[in-house]
């Protein structure tokens, strides 16, 4: 593991790098709104991604590396988001980027997934709305990305269950928001599908 600080308009991030033998991509994950880096489906995912061959970023976004636990706005985590992103394409000589992230960290990476020009999106526990409003949907955030996008979902969160799309897919696991019940299926969801979907540019 390699740990970077990545200097962006609102403060430092930093990206803890777990690098596969011969990565064919690079997957960035980023946090929840008030969770860290070591939430077990996070590390789960990385794991699986290395043995796919796949480079994993984990990115902690600024307000979290300056100690605060309120999220920063949307725009400033999309901001710092997509300056990690180019930083990462020029070290990894412009490997293919996944962008992926849990909670918030799904919508961030939904949000910037045209500007970052990621080729797919890996989104755990996306927050289709918040608990007891789904009036407030965010599914559109979701419905815009048009590369294929992968959302793994608790049968009981309490933050809603978005819909499939064209170009996104559901995988629903036993359990709530943090996804920890079965993580083995999250894994497995995870790994096949990076698998699929990076197939065609290896």
């Amino acid at each position: 593991m390699t740990a970077l600080a990545i200097e962006t308009a609102y403060g430092p991030a930093r990206v803890y790098l777990h690098c596969a033998e011969e990565g064919v991509a690079v997957l960035m994950l980023g946090h929840g709104a008030g969770g860290g880096l070591g939430a077990k489906d996070l590390v789960a995912v990385t794991r699986a991604a290395q043995t796919a061959g796949v480079h994993v970023a984990l990115v902690e976004q600024p307000y979290r590396v300056a100690g605060r636990r309120a999220p920063a706005p949307a725009n400033q985590l999309d901001t710092a988001w997509l300056t990690i992103a180019d930083e990462l394409s020029e070290r990894f000589d412009a490997l293919p980027l996944v962008f992926g992230g849990r909670s918030s960290g799904a919508r961030v990476a939904c949000r910037t997934a045209s500007a970052g020009q990621a080729v797919a999106v890996l989104c755990l526990a996306f927050p289709e709305h918040p608990p007891g409003k789904p009036e407030k949907t965010r599914q559109p955030e979701l419905d815009a990305v048009e590369v294929p996008v992968l959302v793994v979902q608790g049968e009981r969160d309490p933050f809603g269950r978005p819909k499939a799309g064209p170009h996104h897919e559901i995988v629903m696991v036993d359990g709530d928001h943090s996804l920890s019940k079965d993580l083995e299926t999250v894994s497995r969801a995870a790994t096949e599908w990076l698998s699929r979907v990076l197939r065609p540019l290896a």
